[in-house]
């Protein structure tokens, strides 16, 4: 396993949402509330981009179908007539004045 910084700290504000690509993981980092959350780039129902999706109270919104999911566990929180897994969120690792995540070698 190794570090892959993907984002400096001092960019980071409400707000903030980017998407990475690393290997083969398109990620999502976002900033909401004073919270920073990385999960995957693309909604699990419909592979819509969650880019533009909108974060309340711990919940994030894909802006296609309205599908929600908590931003603590991925859990799939309202969902249309079909089904969905749950939102992958992967572990932020703060290193120095980056923050990242690790991956295989």
């Amino acid at each position: 396993m190794r570090f892959q910084p993907i984002e400096k700290l001092i960019n980071l504000h409400d707000g903030y949402a980017k998407t990475f690509k690393i290997d083969s993981l398109h990620l999502l980092l976002r900033q909401d509330d004073g919270r920073v959350r990385l999960s995957e780039a693309h909604c699990p129902h419909r592979g819509h981009s969650l880019a533009a999706a909108t974060v309340s109270g711990g919940v994030l919104e894909c802006p296609l179908h309205a599908y929600q999911f908590s931003m603590t566990n991925g859990d799939v929180i309202r969902c249309g007539e079909e089904p969905c897994r749950a939102l992958k969120l992967y572990e932020l690792i703060y290193e120095g004045t980056e923050l990242g995540l690790m991956v295989e070698d």
